[in-house]
């Protein structure tokens, strides 16, 4: 695990508390573990992490994303969600492939929408020329796509698209 990694694994067990460990896993089942962490400790996590690591390049965002993800913990994969919403102008085009697997794995709409809406949704809204084009055609194929997830966030992303 990198040092970043480590860091916001072992902050978010830090702030847990096993009474809402228990109650996330009543509200949402088990398909993921749950450390107990509240949203606002995910969120500290990420700024504390920002401050401690500052500067970080767009792979060390991405990567970081991924490593948090990997693990089925609600909280980790919240943070790597926070990450990405506090680097969002650092993602391109390319990155909707990351995400496109974090969507298929997210299984909560508490955690696909904050993606969706968060990261997706913003990013889609800076990308011009080429760049937005490639990720129409991501979204265009989400839509028709068998995981319910993806067609949820690709529906979610147009039409917020759409309105504005």
């Amino acid at each position: 695990m990198s040092d970043a990694g480590d860091f916001v694994d072992r902050t978010l067990q830090y702030e847990a508390t096993w009474e809402r460990a228990a109650e996330a896993q009543a509200r949402f089942g088990n398909e993921l573990e749950f450390y107990g962490a509240s949203v606002g400790a995910v969120r500290g996590t990420i700024r504390d992490l920002a401050r401690r690591h500052k500067n970080m390049s767009h792979d060390e965002v991405t990567a970081l994303s991924s490593e948090l993800w990997n693990v089925p913990v609600f909280e980790r994969r919240l943070a790597a969600i926070v990450l990405l919403q506090s680097n969002v102008t650092r993602l391109d085009n390319t990155d909707l492939t990351r995400i496109e697997g974090f969507l298929r794995g997210a299984g909560l709409p508490e955690l696909a929408d904050p993606l969706t809406f968060t990261v997706v949704l913003p990013l889609m809204q800076a990308l011009t020329g080429a760049n937005r084009a490639r990720a129409d055609a991501s979204l265009l194929r989400w839509s028709g796509d068998g995981d319910p997830w993806l067609r949820r966030a690709a529906h979610g992303v147009n039409a917020k698209i759409a309105r504005a």
